[in-house]
């Protein structure tokens, strides 16, 4: 992620925040682990909440995901986010 951010910013992003999907740490977690991430979104219900907040906060202009996202899943996350949402590799072939 810290490449990523480098990338980015260097592209003349602000980088206001990085979150990671995390599985196995609480006990509901662990429940799930063997369970697929949801293929709408890649992310947990609440941690879309909770970059959505975040969103909102730093009045960001888009979410880049270090993963691929499909047309779906950008248009999902869009939604839910408030602001677009991009793969990586979208904005660095976007050069």
């Amino acid at each position: 992620m810290t490449s990523a951010a480098t990338a980015l910013v260097a592209r003349g992003a602000r980088v206001v925040a990085q979150f990671v999907q995390r599985r196995g740490v609480s006990g509901g977690g662990v429940r799930k682990m063997s369970l697929p991430y949801s293929s709408r979104t890649l992310l947990s219900y609440g941690k879309v909440r909770e970059v959505a907040q975040a969103c909102d906060q730093a009045n960001a202009d888009a979410v880049v995901f270090v993963a691929a996202l499909t047309g779906r899943q950008q248009r999902a996350l869009a939604g839910m986010l408030g602001c677009p949402a991009v793969s990586l590799s979208d904005v660095l072939a976007a050069d």
